[in-house]
Order: structure tokens, then C-alpha cells, then sequence
């Protein structure tokens, strides 16, 4: 039985497509010694594009499990991690090989141990000031334990005959991910607040665990189950399009102020909360009919949304010997960022062609495609 066509979300591309600059503009903001004047206020709340591709990968992975469910299918396991493994796993291997062989690329002088990086483990106890090279690989490591976690669940659900009421769960997550870090600034952050670097105890204890960055999943899976099991209500919301999207860009006006002090008790307990919900109304409004975002096509977006991942992978180790191949050049602040950015969307490019898309192609023809009524169809990091 051939599969249905899949619908393609142009407004998500968007969302993806800025999510990958807001990240490259925050480390490009920490990474870059002469930078362009007005880049430090608009990269300093450029953390959250990770935030954002949380709350997309938790809709599209979990609209793609419950469309199975849906139809009274038991999710399989293993078809799910296959598919993620030939999406994720190639290049990010690829990335790793090359910043352990070739030391030119690192943007700091020390990495991890290589364990770390194979079993996803690198965001607990990820000390930032001395293995910060490929630091950012955490934020994927927590999407990885998601990966995991999520079919595994709902699997259980099925078999217990309980899946109309696994919402229960997501509630409980949300407000266990806002106490552990409510326990983790409380008890493990301030008692160190006055010793040198406390700052990367913040990280540590709060940023960097999968237990405490929870929200964007949490607020994406919510989306993928009313989108999913209440067409009713979904319908009715749905024609409000634009006006989710002026709520989601109000909610992240305030975050910003929330957020100002990243290291704050109400930016570290309530802040990421309130940034996943922002972004979570911009992603209703990205895939209601009604909405502008929902009508936007463009193929510069889509490629960008197509090579953000391994913009993702890459990008600081670019920013880093871009900057070093010109810096003898003493470019203008602006045109250097303008060379930076090529560079890394051409190397992104070519380990799209070269790694990424060659697997795909090999995991459409390993696994053989699912016969559901509809399923998304978005590349997602």
C-alpha cells in the first residue's frame, strides 16, 4: 500500500531557518573579538533558538507517533530509532571525527572525552570553561534522551490501554523539570555563588541537564496531542492564526526581560517556561491555515531550514578558522560576520550533500515507509 503524500509546513522552515541564526548569532556573539555594534543586544537572547528547536522537534517527533496511534497502531520501536539514526547519527559522527583529528578546528583547546560524546552523556557535569570545544552538542544529547524516551512511554501507554491519559504525564514532567531547577539553583547554585566561576555551576546545575530543559519538548508534544486528538478544538483555534502569532512574539518580548539576568532566580526557574510557551504559540501559528506564516514558501528558507543541522554541528568550529584564515585581512566588523555566515552555510552545504542526504536516501530504501493517513514531513536536528 503506497503512503499518503505528506504535507510540508513552509512556516516551520521559518522557525527552523531563524532558530539556526538566533544560535549562530549567540555563539558568534561569544566566539568573535571584534564584532558589529549592534550584534550584542540582539545575540544576547540569541540562546533560546535552542529553545525553539526544542519545542519543533518535540511537535514533529510526537505528530508522527500519535498519527500511528491514532490509527490503532503500535508504535515500533525500532522502525523510530532507525530512522533517527540514519537522520542524526552519520553526521554527527562525521563532526566529531573531525574535531578530535584535526585540532585546527576546535574553537577552545579542550574537548570532552570522546565516551561522552558517542553515549550522549556531555551535558551532565559539562564543565564549560575547560572542555568547552563542541560544547554545544549538549542541547542534542537532550533531544537524543527525548528520542529515546518518548516512544518508550507512549508504547507502555498503548499497552496499558491508558494513551487518552498519558496528558497527566506531560503535566507532571513540566512542573518536575521547574522543581529540579528550582532544587538545583537553590541548593547547588547559591551555596556557590560567591566562589570563582559560579557561573559554570549555573550551567552545570541548570542550563546543560536534560531534567531541567524539559519545556520546549513538553510544550511541543502538547501541541503535536491537540493537533493530533482534538480535531474539534484544534479547528476552532486554528483560525486564529496570526493572533498566536502576535501572543507568541508579546509572551518573548516579556521573556527577554524575564530572561535579562540569565542567572536570575526567576530567569533560571520560570524563564524557560515562559520562552517555551512563546515560541510554542509561534509553532501553532507556523501550521494554522489561516496564518501568514502558514502561506510563506520560499526555497532560500528551505534550504536553510534543509542544511540547519549541520549548521548546527558545525558552525563554531567555522566561526573559529574563518576568523583565523582573515584575520590578518582587518576586515570591517560587519563584512567579517557576512564572510563568517558563507562559510558556514557553505560547509553546512557540503556535509549535507556529501553525509546527510546519502543516508537518507539509504534509510528510505532500509525502511520501508508507514502507511498512515498523514505524517510530517520536516527535516528536524
Amino acid at each position: 500500500m503506497p503512503e499518503h503524500r505528506q504535507q510540508k509546513y513552509h512556516g516551520l522552515d521559518l522557525l527552523r531557518a531563524f532558530a539556526i541564526l538566533f544560535v549562530f548569532l549567540f555563539h558568534y556573539f561569544i566566539l568573535s573579538k571584534g564584532q558589529p555594534v549592534w550584534l550584542p543586544d540582539v545575540a544576547k537572547f540569541g540562546w533560546t533558538g535552542v529553545d525553539l528547536f526544542f519545542v519543533l522537534s518535540g511537535f514533529l517527533i510526537s505528530s508522527q507517533l500519535f498519527a500511528q496511534i491514532g490509527q490503532g497502531h503500535i508504535i515500533s520501536f525500532k522502525r523510530f530509532f532507525l530512522k533517527r539514526f540514519f537522520r542524526i547519527i552519520p553526521a554527527y559522527v562525521v563532526v566529531v571525527a573531525i574535531y578530535f583529528c584535526i585540532p585546527y578546528f576546535r574553537e577552545k583547546e579542550s574537548l570532552p572525552p570522546l565516551w561522552k560524546f558517542l553515549t550522549f552523556t556531555q551535558n551532565f557535569g559539562l564543565n564549560l570553561k575547560d572542555f568547552g570545544t563542541f560544547s554545544h552538542a549538549w542541547s542534542l544529547c537532550v533531544e537524543e534522551h527525548f528520542y529515546l524516551g518518548l516512544p518508550i512511554i507512549l508504547i507502555l501507554f498503548q499497552r496499558l490501554k491508558r494513551i487518552h491519559q498519558a496528558y497527566w504525564l506531560l503535566i507532571v514532567l513540566f512542573i518536575l523539570s521547574m522543581l529540579a531547577r528550582y532544587y538545583s539553583y537553590t541548593y547547588l547554585y547559591l551555596p556557590q555563588l560567591e566562589e570563582e566561576n559560579s557561573w559554570l555551576k549555573w550551567y552545570m546545575y541548570i542550563y546543560y541537564p536534560t531534567y531541567t530543559r524539559l519545556d520546549g519538548l513538553l510544550v511541543g508534544v502538547s501541541i503535536a496531542a491537540i493537533y493530533r486528538f482534538f480535531p474539534t478544538l484544534w479547528s476552532r483555534i486554528s483560525v486564529f492564526g496570526n493572533q498566536f502569532i502576535l501572543s507568541g512574539l508579546a509572551v518573548l518580548f516579556g521573556a527577554y526581560f524575564i530572561c535579562y539576568d540569565e542567572q536570575s532566580f526567576y530567569a533560571s526557574v520560570f524563564g524557560f517556561p515562559v520562552v517555551a510557551i512563546g515560541y510554542g504559540l509561534l509553532v501553532i501559528g507556523a501550521i494554522s491555515p489561516t496564518s501568514l506564516l502558514f502561506k510563506l514558501k520560499s526555497n532560500g528558507i528551505s534550504f536553510m531550514a534543509r542544511i540547519s543541522y549541520a549548521i548546527y554541528l558545525t558552525h563554531k568550529g567555522v566561526i573559529h578558522v574563518t576568523h583565523l584564515v582573515l584575520n590578518e585581512f582587518e576586515l570591517n566588523s560587519n563584512l567579517l560576520l557576512f564572510f563568517t555566515m558563507i562559510s558556514c552555510i557553505t560547509v553546512a552545504h557540503i556535509l549535507n550533500m556529501v553525509v546527510e542526504q546519502p543516508f537518507m536516501r539509504l534509510r528510505s530504501r532500509f525502511i520501508k515507509p508507514a502507511t498512515t493517513n498523514f505524517q510530517t514531513r520536516q527535516q528536524i536536528h
